[in-house]
């Protein structure tokens, strides 16, 4: 006996479409094909739906140990799950960091059985802790690791390009980073205008993301290390990016695809504040023109959610980051009606380059024995963003009011379905992802 077949969808890969059937056993994908003659315990029909691998977001901050009055692994999940998302990776810089193999441990334990999708954390690196880095690196649900060039949010930064390349070469694991010049941030420091959020792309400018990104490429075209570089945000990195692949990819947010300065900063003032800033539509036009070309490797929402009577404070004091992980999928499926990038080009995006780059074991394909995750979406679906409809803790969404046509309307973990047109079941868990 099968436990769930999903009938007459549309099976989406990152290189085909095809309408069959899937059959889930045992969390894993059974059968695949016109399977009229299986029976099972559950069965859900998807005519006039597409069924995707799984998506994943790379880059969520669920504020777990520390700062959970503004989210945790539980509303996070919830979050992500309401929006389509099977698996999330989660970052370090908590309170206190996520830079021992205990609390590595320990933050694994706390999603047991709390978190609603699969789960994977980044390991925080500081410039002496190398040996327990060596501790996590083949732990299951152990991403990466996480390097802060510039700071941000938390108290986590490797700043000096000597300790960095010490990292490259001590780790087989993805290292992934927060990119932007600290010296540069220091001395820049005084252009951030008190009661002004537009200075805050004047602040943290092009020179300080793109001076560092050339020195990560370097580093890691001398070390041969295979590096991530995460939320780019400027033309002059997209040209650096594209003639260096060998070693590095990269991955750019919803938010710096669709939001552009100034207008984004008058109509949301600090709610539009984040690291790296949102930049003038110069920047935002290279990024969509990069999307149509197929040349990102991943899209992340860097979900960084902070309370509204935070967000409330006067700039600078206001803190940096937006939610995003509910809305990822949904803005990539409205530029798939808007025809900028393909239903194939999304898998690619959240799914299949993930698993790519980061080596991700048994899911990220539409495979017999592969994991049952699956996002299903109907693309003709049109409805508002709004904040009332977030899952997150803080509320909120920098995308409220806006119209979007495409929208997830099931999302089925290991083989049991955790969100069906609109409701979320609470009982479905997700596991800690497995790496090669």
């Amino acid at each position: 006996m099968i436990d769930l077949i999903i009938r007459n969808g549309k099976i989406v890969t990152h290189n085909n479409e095809r309408l069959a059937d899937i059959a889930i056993k045992n969390e894993k994908i059974f059968k695949i094909g016109k399977l009229t003659n299986l029976k099972s315990k559950k069965s859900i029909d998807a005519s006039g739906l597409h069924v995707l691998p799984g998506a994943f977001d790379t880059q969520v901050h669920f504020r777990e140990p520390g700062n959970t009055k503004k989210e945790n692994l539980k509303t996070g999940s919830l979050a992500a799950v309401a929006g389509g998302i099977t698996s999330v990776f989660d970052m370090p810089n908590n309170k206190p960091s996520i830079t021992t193999r205990k609390l590595f441990m320990k933050k694994l334990q706390t999603a047991k059985k709390r978190m609603h999708c699969n789960y994977a954390f980044y390991f925080g690196a500081e410039k002496d802790n190398i040996k327990e880095i060596k501790k996590v690196e083949k732990v299951k649900g152990c991403c990466g690791v996480k390097v802060f060039v510039g700071s941000s949010t938390g108290t986590l930064l490797v700043s000096n390009h000597a300790d960095i390349e010490k990292i490259m070469r001590a780790t087989k694991k993805m290292i992934s980073f927060h990119s932007e010049n600290e010296d540069m941030l220091i001395t820049r420091k005084k252009y951030a205008k008190k009661g002004k959020p537009l200075s805050h792309q004047v602040w943290r400018n092009v020179d300080t993301a793109l001076s560092s990104t050339r020195k990560l490429i370097r580093s890691a075209n001398r070390s041969k290390k295979k590096i991530h570089i995460l939320h780019i945000t400027t033309e002059e990195e997209i040209k650096l990016l594209l003639i260096n692949k060998k070693y590095v990819s990269f991955e750019v947010t919803p938010q710096h695809l669709i939001l552009a300065s100034p207008d984004c900063y008058k109509k949301l003032g600090t709610y539009a504040q984040m690291n790296p800033p949102i930049r003038g539509t110069r920047h935002r036009n290279v990024l969509r023109k990069t999307l149509q070309n197929g040349q990102i490797n991943i899209v992340g929402s860097d979900h960084a959610p902070h309370l509204k009577s935070e967000k409330n404070k006067i700039y600078p004091n206001s803190p940096s980051g937006m939610p995003g992980v509910q809305t990822l999928l949904p803005i990539l499926l409205n530029e798939v009606s808007k025809k900028t990038i393909s239903l194939n080009e999304v898998v690619k995006l959240t799914s299949f380059n993930p698993k790519k780059i980061f080596k991700i074991k048994n899911k990220g394909l539409i495979k017999v024995g592969y994991d049952a995750d699956l996002t299903i979406v109907d693309i003709n679906k049109t409805k508002k963003v709004l904040n009332k409809d977030m899952m997150t803790k803080c509320g909120w969404t920098p995308f409220n009011g806006m119209k979007l046509r495409g929208w997830p309307v099931g999302t089925i973990i290991n083989g049991k379905v955790a969100f069906w047109n609109n409701k979320i079941n609470k009982s479905v868990f997700g596991n800690p992802i497995s790496f090669n």
